[in-house]
């Protein structure tokens, strides 16, 4: 799969306002007081613990937008494994618009290497099964485009990306129509030819009553191993399983080896660690 970063047009309005709420009212005065304007200097972007590499893009967005003749050269892209020490890029440029940027860059670069790494993590613990590792919506409010992103580039994929992508018919949804079956045909009754309709449930009684009424896919959320086994053989043929609830690196092969086709993770967006990345002399 090639993995295609997402638009500048999409991401260069969020780091200009990180950039914007770091230099505030009078700049870097720090900076500014001790380099001065016509130095230059070239530095390096280098890992400090293993693991994988998004957010390069974004990070030479923040230098360039300091400064536009800041160049970069990037050594290991987005999508890389690395390990302790490796030298991802270099950059060059003026001295004051290197410092300037670089918080906003680290920022950026290290949380996406952090969703990149603990996507792989997950991707690794299924290998060898049918299952795609795929994220949520539980992600950070304005960064949700680039944080989908540094899913795939861990090796997973994406889900919805909002709630106009697709119908995902939850828990309180049903709840609040009345049951499985009203929820459905309501939705059904709502949307074009061309959406896709998911629907959660709990048990296999609502699974089965979903697949009678031609779903694309069904959630199962939080099974035991052996319903989730028993659920992707009545739902095989029928409709996409996705395994969601308490997914870790510990639970996630028992839960790929029932077939799942996906299994969503709201923590590798939510509550990943960031990368250690350093900005260093070269």
């Amino acid at each position: 799969m090639t993995l295609n970063p997402p638009s500048l047009l999409i991401y260069e309005p969020l780091v200009r306002t990180a950039l914007i709420e770091d230099i505030g009212r009078a700049g870097d005065i720090t900076t500014d007081a001790i380099v001065p304007a016509d130095q230059r200097n070239s530095l390096a972007l280098r890992v400090r613990q293993p693991g994988v590499i998004a957010g390069l893009e974004m990070a030479r967005c923040a230098f360039q937008l300091v400064s536009p003749m800041v160049r970069m050269e990037i050594e290991r892209p987005d999508g890389s494994t690395v390990s302790t020490g490796d030298t991802i890029a270099t950059i060059n440029g003026p001295a004051r618009a290197l410092l300037t940027g670089e918080r906003t860059a680290l920022n950026l670069l290290c949380h996406l290497s952090g969703v990149a790494t603990a996507t792989a993590s997950l991707v690794s613990a299924v290998k060898g099964t049918r299952a795609q590792i795929v994220c949520t919506r539980k992600t950070t409010p304005g960064l949700r485009a680039l944080e989908k992103y540094a899913v795939r580039a861990g090796g997973g994929s994406n889900h919805r990306f909002g709630l106009d992508d697709a119908v995902l018919i939850k828990d309180n949804h049903i709840a609040l129509a009345g049951g499985v079956r009203a929820a459905i045909e309501r939705a059904k009754a709502h949307v074009g030819h061309l959406v896709k309709i998911e629907v959660e449930v709990d048990t296999l009684a609502q699974l089965e009553e979903a697949l009678a009424l031609g779903v694309d896919a069904v959630l199962l959320d939080n099974m035991m191993v052996e319903d989730l086994k028993q659920a992707v053989s009545i739902a095989r043929g029928k409709a996409i399983t996705e395994a969601s609830g308490r997914i870790t690196i510990a639970t996630a092969p028992a839960i790929a080896a029932t077939g799942v086709d996906l299994i969503s993770a709201g923590w590798i967006t939510h509550s990943s660690a960031a990368l250690d990345i350093g900005l260093d002399s070269v």
